[in-house]
């Protein structure tokens, strides 16, 4: 489901400049699409959270994948800007459901020594979407333009409602305590939630400006053609894959052989923090070959990190509360969104260069390491039911 909502999200991206061309757009009018996305993605995460919760994950994620899918394909036939707008914006409401209801499902099916895995395996499959969707959309713009492009992949994804349909969810055996126990202002109160808030924030803005705007940057700053820019940015997103896959199996493994939790993700996402902040700066300041490299190199310190942004989530918060923490998370973590792909065209178009955009992704690189090794005081199961038990016997306390 995740590598689905990676490749739509990625089409328009990869199309920009096809788009740009042909109905007229200016760069910032192109930032603004490209963030667009993200005004309704990131403020329906806690609704959705909610919903993953009482109704069902499972039911829930079907649901956005049918909207998300029409959205997709309606893109291919609009011809006016503020109708892409609105497709953008029910493309965001689709793909909200994404991360609440699969960290659910995970939180509530695998056991907590094993999420590393299970966090790799759900980003490989995510980070090969880009990959996926940028070769597979550049070889159908090639032969058919961005139009039919659309129409495909958006076809492509409703096809997936069936072998959904047909999936049951597993529970673990021990049964989860009741979601009543962890209230919303509980998790609001969890100096964690904001680390991972915080974190889960850089994070994301390093991630959606290279999402959003490589392509153009190989197209129109490097000199590559569309087919080298696509092949090109297809290995990278291939190398952040494979690395997510490795890195969260490398984190169970430590954690099995009597690691901390806490010290194994905290140093993977303290590391990978402070290399994507060299990484953004020698992409705005190297030559070419030193800037394609460096591409790379981000790429996967990316994917080594992405198993750890839901997984250290899933542990803190527990089955309880898993899908209101994460739609918390994921809100604030994809403000972000709406912030760099629309920042990013506002520079480049002020001052006609990608240098002050990665200068940025940079400096937010540093509220990311703050966030994930400072802020979360300890990555350890948080004890709902004592933190009930307390508040009761304060109120009781009182009340005598």
């Amino acid at each position: 489901m995740l590598f689905l909502n990676y490749v739509d999200r990625g089409a328009v991206p990869t199309a920009a400049h096809l788009i740009q061309a042909d109905l007229h757009l200016t760069i910032s009018q192109l930032g603004v699409l490209l963030s667009a996305f993200f005004w309704t993605y990131a403020t329906i995460q806690i609704p959705i959270g909610w919903l993953a919760e009482r109704y069902g994950a499972h039911r829930v994620l079907a649901i956005g994948l049918a909207i998300w899918a029409l959205a997709t394909m309606l893109v291919g036939v609009v011809s006016s800007y503020l109708l892409l707008l609105f497709l953008r914006l029910m493309l965001g409401v689709g793909e909200s459901v994404g991360f609440p209801c699969t960290s659910k499902i995970l939180a509530s099916a695998v056991p907590n020594e094993s999420l590393g895995t299970a966090n790799g395996i759900i980003a490989f499959a995510y980070l090969l979407g880009p990959a996926a969707g940028i070769f597979l959309g550049g070889l159908l713009i090639e032969a058919y333009g961005w139009r039919v492009t659309f129409i495909v992949l958006g076809a492509l994804s409703l096809l997936w409602l069936w072998p959904w349909s047909r999936v049951a969810v597993q529970q673990r055996a021990a049964q989860p305590i009741s979601g009543d126990v962890a209230t919303i202002w509980m998790i609001l109160k969890q100096r964690a939630l904001w680390g991972s808030s915080l974190g889960h924030f850089s994070t994301n803005y390093t991630f959606y400006f290279m999402l959003s705007w490589l392509p153009l940057y190989l197209v129109r700053v490097r000199g590559f053609s569309n087919l080298e820019m696509a092949q090109l940015a297809t290995s990278a997103y291939l190398v952040n894959a494979v690395f997510a896959l490795g890195g969260g199996w490398a984190v169970d493994r430590y954690i099995a052989r009597g690691g901390s939790a806490n010290f194994g993700y905290k140093l993977v996402m303290g590391a990978t923090q402070l290399g994507a902040i060299v990484c953004m700066l020698c992409m705005a300041l190297s030559p070419r070959a030193v800037a394609l490299a460096s591409i790379f190199v981000y790429q996967a310190l990316c994917g080594v990190q992405s198993p750890g942004v839901f997984a250290i989530s899933q542990i803190l918060a527990g089955p309880a509360a898993t899908g209101r923490w994460v739609g918390i998370q994921n809100t604030l973590g994809n403000v972000a969104g709406i912030i760099a792909p629309a920042l990013t065209g506002f520079i480049v178009e002020w001052t006609g260069h990608f240098t002050l955009a990665f200068v940025c992704a940079a400096a937010v690189g540093v509220l990311g390491f703050a966030g994930w090794v400072l802020l979360i005081p300890r990555i350890g199961p948080l004890d709902w039911e004592a933190q009930t038990a307390g508040r009761s016997s304060i109120a009781s306390t009182r009340l005598g």
